[in-house]
């Protein structure tokens, strides 16, 4: 029973061996020269002058949904173009249906303005 599951665990401890060792051997063989310059905090080149944890504007939501919208339009269309002659008729009308969902979803966007950067 266990020979069944034994290239299971090796491959397990070679993953884990893989990801784990670069990580450990990078603390003990990295040269550690702690600086002032290095230990400050930078955010873009300067100086951070806002606290880090504050509100970002919905917008930034607004657009990361866009990106997820059009992100899953691309895969799967790649997919449903490849097969279009053996799906047919039924894949046809089942991605008109999925695209027309994704274009509400952008005329929502678009209504509520969050193609508009000010």
């Amino acid at each position: 029973m266990l020979e069944n599951y034994l290239p299971i665990i090796a491959f397990i401890i070679l993953g884990v061996a893989f990801g784990v060792g670069p990580l450990v051997l990078s603390f003990l063989l990295a040269p550690n020269r702690p600086d002032a310059e290095k230990s400050s905090p930078y955010e873009c080149g300067f100086e951070a002058f806002e606290d880090s944890r504050m509100k970002f504007d919905v917008r930034f939501y607004l657009v990361a949904i866009l990106f997820i919208i059009f992100d899953l339009e691309i895969a799967f269309l790649f997919p449903w173009a490849i097969v279009l002659d053996e799906v047919g008729l039924f894949g046809l009308l089942s991605m008109a249906v999925f695209l027309s969902l994704l274009v509400v979803g952008f005329i929502y966007e678009w209504k509520k303005g969050a193609l508009e950067w000010e």
